[in-house]
């Protein structure tokens, strides 16, 4: 059965326990090793990892990325999962599950630099790379093996310690005959992973799990899928082409085929971003307008921030709101003409703000871009306002300033007044 030494990436028709060229006991033995060329990779805890490669002093401590006693865990480093912390989690359930974790505060900047470099790596391997996020995308490397001298597994796994060396931060990876069976390989044996799964392999593997295994399916789906009796994959793969339109309706048949482990999907590198967004926790919950008009700004400032740097501009936003019951409110609205100076955001959504704080206390805000456009259609200007193209330039140079010399190095005076009801991570920034 083919193998590869992931510590030297020797491929053999066979391999010991430990390798016979550099001892190494990472061995991963598959019979289609050599045959399959759609691999996903997922850093591994990607945030956190990289505070901990710039403070090796916590490599054995265990590390939360987030913001704030009333903020949200962003990301936990393995140690802290040990212990019930998880992404998205409440912070003050995370530090009670965790109580001496090591609480930093998110640095997106060094974070993208990090993706960055990860994704250049990538593309040094195959063009037809697809990002999925900042720290996982899916890659084709049908017809690389002449290219690289080595069948895609040794390149994958040749790749992954290039990130170890280059980056610091570590990654897995799943090698399937498609898209869907190489997130779910690459979900398996984290950290450093190396997961190899092949079509006919595929159902049986799926059979016994549940069904929010499957990407797309949530909590609410996986209920709904629970009032009919299914609750495992294997359920719905028996269900016959009339039973799942029966039961689940136009999207049953696609169900059940991904149940299976089938995926059509080409992997393609022109997929569209789908959304650009900032958001914020505070301390405290604001109700007052003027109150929350501050991090509304400072969030629009990041928006416009992130469109530029992703080449894109936005033809609309939305708003997005967390009551202190965490119910979650979102209104969105077009823009005249696409954007990306932050004052052009605000405005839009300091208005559709003013019809949503008549009292009610705000724990969270957020703001986002939609649609997205190409970025060459913005700020042009018309005869009612020339001033656009004038006000691009000059944010352009202060994203410029800010890229050199860090966001303090230049701020507007709407910044300037940072009211007690902000975060402190937004204070810092």
């Amino acid at each position: 059965m083919p193998a590869l030494c992931r510590d030297c990436c020797l491929v053999a028709d066979t391999l010991p326990p430990r390798c016979p060229t550099c001892g190494g006991h990472r061995i991963l033995a598959h019979r289609s090793l050599t045959t399959l060329t759609i691999a996903h990779i997922d850093c591994d805890a990607f945030y956190a990892s990289v505070e901990k490669r710039d403070r090796p002093e916590l490599a054995a401590r265990p590390v939360i990325v987030g913001g704030g006693t009333r903020g949200v865990v962003t990301a936990a480093c393995y140690i802290a999962r040990i212990y019930g912390v998880r992404s998205a989690m409440p912070m003050f359930k995370a530090l009670k599950a965790c109580p001496d974790a090591v609480v930093i505060k998110p640095d997106f900047s060094k974070y993208s630099a990090a993706s960055k470099q990860v994704r250049a790596l990538m593309q040094a391997l195959t063009p037809l790379v697809q990002p999925i996020s900042i720290d996982e995308a899916v890659l084709d490397l049908a017809g690389t093996a002449a290219l690289h001298g080595a069948p895609p597994a040794a390149v994958l796994a040749r790749f992954a310690l290039d990130v170890e060396r280059s980056v610091g931060v570590t990654v897995s990876i799943g090698l399937a005959a498609n898209r869907l069976m190489a997130k779910i390989a690459a979900g398996r044996g984290k950290p450093r992973g190396f997961t190899v799964i092949d079509a006919a392999k595929a159902p049986l593997l799926l059979a016994p799990e549940p069904v929010r295994l499957l990407p797309g399916i949530g909590a609410a789906a996986a209920r709904r899928l629970e009032t009919i009796g299914i609750t495992r994959l294997g359920q719905l793969q028996a269900l016959s082409d009339r039973e799942a339109l029966r039961l689940l309706g136009e999207d049953g048949l696609a169900l059940v085929r991904r149940a299976r482990g089938e995926d059509a999907r080409r992997v393609d590198p022109a997929r569209e971003t789908k959304s650009i967004s900032a958001e914020t926790t505070f301390d405290r919950d604001l109700a007052a307008v003027a109150d929350l008009e501050k991090p509304l700004w400072r969030l629009c400032e990041k928006l416009a921030r992130r469109l530029s740097d992703a080449g894109l501009a936005a033809g609309g936003v939305v708003l997005k709101l967390k009551t202190a019951r965490f119910s979650t409110r979102t209104r969105n609205a077009r823009l005249p003409s696409p954007t990306v100076l932050p004052d052009r955001l605000f405005e839009l959504a300091r208005a559709l703000l003013a019809e949503e704080a008549t009292g009610t206390a705000f724990r969270l805000i957020g703001i986002g871009a939609h649609p997205l456009v190409p970025l060459a259609l913005a700020d042009h200007g018309d005869l009612a306002d020339p001033t656009p193209p004038r006000r691009a330039a000059a944010q352009a140079a202060i994203n410029a300033l800010r890229s050199r010399f860090g966001d303090t190095a230049i701020a507007r005076g709407r910044s300037l007044d940072q009211a007690a009801g902000l975060s402190r991570g937004e204070r810092r920034r």
